[in-house]
């Protein structure tokens, strides 16, 4: 049994924001991607218990202890206590077989990091972005092709606007007729 002071680090490993409110003890709290907060085993009980509760400590955050990870979701596998840093390895340096066990065994939340890293590094490997695409229905390929794409774009528009197409039309004569004022000209003349 733990004790409910201990303290348990929770990472969020989504992509996105994850949080939560307890609601007997009015706890709220707010996790910016990859944040790690300290709180107590007590809490992450407590939270646990809440409406799903156990969906956003499975998919979403990561209890950083085993022990109490495997005392409130029962049996983990390896791939819940995967990072952001070790999908990273997992796409460069991994196998095949890992890969398609950590899409088949791991939470969402990983599933999401595998999709994000995939693109975001460019992987090289058609066949895992392959076995992601079976898995998920995400294709990486076309993500990285659709990035690169809105990437060229926002160069070609930044370049268009930087450059003039014409030349300008002369301040003065704009000003004068676009009042409806006639210029006229101040002349004195010295005999």
């Amino acid at each position: 049994m733990i004790s409910k002071d201990k303290i348990i680090k929770l990472t969020n490993r989504d992509t996105g924001f994850a949080g939560y409110t307890i609601p007997d003890t009015g706890v709220h709290r707010r996790f910016t991607p990859g944040e790690t907060k300290e709180v107590t085993f007590e809490e992450v009980e407590k939270l646990s218990w809440a409406d799903g509760g156990k969906e956003i400590l499975r998919d979403y955050l990561i209890i950083e202890d085993e022990e109490a990870a495997r005392e409130i979701l029962g049996d983990v596998e390896p791939e819940y206590f995967y990072k952001k840093e070790t999908v990273q390895k997992l796409l460069k340096d991994g196998s095949l077989e890992q890969l398609e066990d950590a899409l088949e065994f791991a939470p969402k939340g990983v599933k999401e990091l595998i999709k994000q890293e995939a693109v975001e590094t460019k992987l090289d490997s058609a066949i895992k972005r392959e076995a992601i695409k079976n898995s998920t229905h995400f294709n990486v390929s076309k993500a990285i092709e659709l990035n690169e794409g809105s990437e060229d774009e926002n160069v070609s528009q930044d370049a268009a606007t930087s450059k003039r197409r014409s030349t300008p039309m002369a301040a003065s004569s704009q000003n004068s007729s676009a009042s409806g004022r006639k210029a006229t000209q101040n002349f004195k003349i010295i005999n």
